[in-house]
């Protein structure tokens, strides 16, 4: 086993850590690491990705539905465009994309290269929430949900076409979402949004299956470390403030986005 694929394992168990330590935003990092150390063609690292990401959540929204933290709801208002947008992704849009999207003077953007760089923009404007978060107001408790529809559904929509493109989870987009438009508190909101990416991420990835062979051994494996990352997250979570660690983990997302735009680029 090489020195970067060791690296990468280590990358499947940093993910659920990050995931157990701070409630979200691990899973940014699931295509650079399939990418930049296991070698994994991008767009198969995106279809990995939503395995990963889909189950990792999974994991998370099975052990909050004892805490009663998850309004059903409204997971399934934002859940059905959601999910739908992300299979129609998958199994149409991705596979349409050409080869060779355009060229500028004498570089060309491939397939590939186009994904990476979208993926990166995605983990600038993460990375940008994650700094500014604020704490004021995270546990006001409101007591009565109201929907949104129209604005709920698009926002699912939209969310499922990135979430089909680069294989992220979305939560920096779904729980302003689920507070701003459904009046949840943010704990529900973050408890919410895993059964959420749960769900969209999974269905997306019966689309990949449809569409290209998948390497099942390696990707248990990977999943199966991210999934034991959430449980050591979770037991360290009782020595470290994950939300203190949010921030500078933000910085990290934004010079790693930063790095992928200057890597494909030059």
């Amino acid at each position: 086993m090489e020195l970067l694929e060791i690296l990468g394992y280590f990358g499947a168990l940093l993910i659920g850590v990050v995931l157990g330590l701070i409630g979200g935003g691990g899973s940014i990092l699931t295509v650079p690491v399939l990418v930049y150390l296991m070698a994994v063609n991008p767009v198969t690292a995106t279809a990995y990705s939503l395995f990963v990401v889909g189950t990792s959540s999974l994991v998370g929204a099975l052990r909050n539905i004892p805490k009663k933290l998850i309004d059903f709801r409204t997971a399934v208002v934002f859940a059905i465009p959601a999910f739908i947008a992300v299979y129609l992704t998958r199994k149409f849009l991705v596979p349409a994309i050409p080869s060779e999207i355009f060229t500028v003077f004498d570089f060309t953007v491939t397939k590939n290269i186009g994904i990476m760089l979208f993926f990166a923009i995605i983990m600038v404007v993460a990375s940008i929430s994650m700094i500014r978060e604020k704490e004021n107001g995270r546990n006001v408790e409101v007591k009565k949900v109201t929907y949104n529809y129209p604005l709920i559904i698009i926002e699912g929509i939209v969310v499922g076409l990135l979430t089909g493109i680069v294989g992220a989870g979305g939560g920096f987009l779904i729980i302003p979402a689920l507070v701003l438009l459904a009046k949840l508190p943010m704990k529900k909101a973050v408890a919410t949004s895993l059964l959420i990416i749960a769900v969209k991420s999974l269905i997306g990835f019966i689309g990949d299956v449809e569409n290209m062979e998948i390497e099942w051994t390696f990707l248990l494996i990977f999943t199966g470390l991210s999934i034991a990352g959430i449980w050591l997250g979770v037991y360290l979570n009782k020595f470290i403030d994950g939300k203190k660690l949010k921030k500078g983990f933000g910085w990290f997302v934004l010079l790693m986005g930063i790095y992928i735009i200057w890597s494909e680029l030059y």
